[in-house]
């Protein structure tokens, strides 16, 4: 097939950086920078979608607290949902990444993002947190199913300058051109979505045609069956 047939790949980039500049948005933008050019180099086109995670702090209470999605966060999960690939970058506060980008995907659906390519990134003040990534990063995207670029890229203060941090730039972002290209997300679920253990309401609707009413669910939602049987 002539690659110039094929759709663009759809990228979403995002960021929890909340400074403004944002060292944390800078380095994002190099990595969908990178990721369009090496698309290029195999005569592919990508779309880049750019979620700041900082224009979702008025709903994310209320996510937290019910489940109840407004329409910011609505968007931003139908953008992911679609999305063939993703770059995912936090700001490193007390150790970890941030409140803001955690809190954000583990609102999420924990069947969203199954076998999505993704290539993950921090930044920090000090090379002392570069292990947040792998460490910390990398298992709660290991938890929502994912498929992370084996690699990663932190970049503290004095990693700017620094050549090798454009390399590792250029070689996550050939990483997830290949995932996309290689149509791994949809290979995965299209054979594999039955035997996941899905969350209530989690498989798109199609399990919501369950007989709520009938003895067994009653018994399991702890009720009792016609006359008080248990």
């Amino acid at each position: 097939m002539n690659t110039s047939d094929l759709r663009p790949f759809r990228v979403v980039v995002v960021n929890a950086g909340v400074s403004d500049p944002s060292s944390t948005k800078m380095l994002a933008d190099r990595l969908a920078l990178r990721v369009e050019a090496a698309a290029q180099r195999d005569g592919r086109t990508v779309e880049t979608l750019n979620l700041d995670l900082r224009e979702l702090l008025p709903e994310l209470g209320a996510a937290l607290a019910s489940g109840h999605l407004g329409p910011k966060f609505t968007k931003a999960i139908e953008a992911l949902k679609s999305a063939d690939g993703m770059i995912a970058t936090a700001p490193v506060y007390k150790a970890g990444p941030s409140g803001l980008f955690t809190s954000f995907f583990q609102v999420l659906d924990n069947d969203l993002l199954i076998a999505k390519p993704v290539v993950l990134g921090a930044t920090a003040g000090t090379a002392r947190h570069a292990l947040v990534v792998d460490g910390e990063m990398r298992s709660l995207f290991a938890f929502l199913r994912t498929m992370t670029t084996p690699t990663s890229v932190f970049a503290s203060t004095e990693d700017w300058q620094d050549k090798a941090l454009g390399k590792r730039i250029d070689r996550a972002a050939r990483e997830l051109v290949v995932l996309m290209e290689s149509e791994v997300e949809a290979k995965i679920t299209d054979t594999s979505w039955d035997s996941y253990q899905h969350e209530f309401g989690s498989a798109g609707g199609n399990e919501l045609g369950i007989d709520l009413g009938s003895d067994l669910m009653r018994l399991a939602a702890g009720g009792t069956l016609p006359g008080g049987r248990r």
